[in-house]
């Protein structure tokens, strides 16, 4: 996707875009932070993986992915209609951004990953459910190396 030289954008819109975070997130570190203290390692926004994931515990082959409701299409049906400023733009670039997550997972499950997401909404709300999901998953992969 080609970015436009100038976005139509006021200075609180500016403003509010440049706090964005791209990595260690607070919703990432909530949700690494308890991982860590459940006993499981991991790495952060790991590399050699195909699309860097927010946390990939290797032992266990688990990539795990925090998204943010707006970035990655949450509710995008509904949320679509509702855009205002520069809607031809977040489109293309959020439809993008759910396409490149669907092809990153079949690349991940591929290498023998498996891609967990999370809404960083999910997280907040409840760390508790999202850290079991993990643990299910753990205790999976455990159970098919026996």
């Amino acid at each position: 996707m080609k970015h436009p030289k100038h976005y139509d954008t006021d200075a609180a819109t500016s403003k509010r875009m440049s706090n964005v975070k791209l990595k260690r997130g607070e919703v990432e570190v909530v949700l690494a932070k308890r991982i860590w203290h459940e006993g499981y390692r991991y790495r952060l926004n790991y590399k050699k993986l195909p699309g860097s994931p927010d946390i990939a515990i290797q032992k266990y082959h688990i990539a795990v992915f925090i998204d943010g409701e707006f970035w990655h299409g949450y509710d995008w049906d509904n949320r679509k209609s509702k855009l205002k400023r520069n809607r031809e733009y977040w489109i293309e670039k959020i439809e993008e951004n759910m396409a490149r997550d669907l092809r990153v997972d079949k690349e991940l499950i591929a290498k023998g990953w498996t891609p967990l997401h999370f809404w960083s909404k999910e997280v907040q709300k409840n760390l508790d459910g999202c850290m079991s999901t993990i643990q299910e998953l753990v205790f999976e992969k455990k159970m098919e190396v026996e």
